[in-house]
């Protein structure tokens, strides 16, 4: 096994393509096949399944690539401490579902270190593959919720992947509007007052289960209901069809604008938001200041 068999690994995954990770790393894809090939028969694991469509990780490649990503970058900082001598850039990455508020928190951590000494990375992304990056070292922490439909379902996933689940609030479930929404001035929402309206939510690709859905009531028989990839196409679908999404009502008004309004729904439901983090290992400097942020947001609206 060598370095540069583990950077064609990581290429070939971050593309999901043998000849387009070729040409990233400038060298012919029959040799780039090769040396993968070999080195499965070396560690007695497949990482790729090959088809006419592309290649797609094994469990087992996913788990080794976490591995793989791990050593590159640890070579990386050594190399650039006792070979090149440069300072190189601190890096942190965070995934997250759609929250305004852990993107905000992005925003006030990446306003105060600067990006002359940093390199941040920030991935609004379905649930699963908020968990994923985690896991596999894409990225430092992950945001998302649990509750008493997906817990147990969620827990096991992070247990299975070696993750853990530090919670950082509560709170009820709220209906995001829009202001010229006729139930924009009500005090609480039931349910069935929405029936009418279409229902938004994020669309969760192949890990389509209700258990990673982003929105809570998962299983509710909605009457309309649209899915979206990202969160400006559902603020525009509020406006536009007078539709909603249900959320934690924790809302950023100077990133989305005053445009919208949390109303909360007539529900026992709670949920817990939290973060993940690989387990036993310790938050980066970065990493305890972009919580620290989010804590301020959330005992500012709370």
């Amino acid at each position: 096994m060598t370095l540069t068999q583990l950077r064609y690994v990581i290429a070939i995954a971050d593309t999901d393509s043998m000849n387009e990770a070729a040409r990233t790393l400038f060298i012919a894809q029959p040799s780039l096949s090769q040396a993968v090939k070999e080195l499965e028969e070396e560690i007695g694991i497949t990482l790729f399944r090959r088809s006419n469509r592309g290649v797609k990780m094994t469990p087992e490649g996913k788990e080794f690539l976490g591995y793989a990503r791990q050593v590159v970058e640890q070579y990386r900082l050594m190399e650039d401490r006792y070979i090149t001598r440069k300072n190189s850039k601190k890096r942190f990455s965070v995934s997250m579902q759609h929250y305004t508020f852990a993107v905000k928190a992005f925003v006030e951590m990446v306003k105060q270190f600067g990006m002359d000494e940093y390199e941040f990375a920030v991935h609004e992304t379905k649930t699963y593959e908020v968990i994923e990056d985690v896991r596999n070292f894409k990225s430092e922490i992950g945001i998302l919720y649990l509750n008493d439909f997906n817990r147990a379902v969620l827990t096991k996933l992070f247990r299975e992947s070696d993750l853990e689940f530090c919670e950082l609030l509560t709170c009820g479930v709220y209906v995001y509007i829009w202001k010229g929404h006729p139930l924009a001035q009500k005090e609480e929402i039931a349910l069935e007052e929405l029936d009418d309206y279409p229902c938004l939510s994020f669309e969760q690709g192949v890990n389509n289960s209700f258990y990673f859905a982003e929105e809570v009531l998962s299983t509710y028989a909605y009457k309309r209901l649209i899915k979206a990839n990202d969160r400006a196409t559902l603020l525009n679908l509020m406006v536009g069809l007078n539709a909603y999404t249900l959320c934690c009502g924790i809302i950023c008004e100077s990133l989305n604008g005053s445009d919208y309004c949390a109303v909360k729904l007539k529900s026992d439901e709670v949920m817990a938001i939290g973060y993940l983090k690989r387990k036993g290992a310790a938050l980066s400097p970065l990493g305890q200041k972009y919580l620290e942020e989010i804590k301020k947001f959330r005992e500012s609206v709370l």
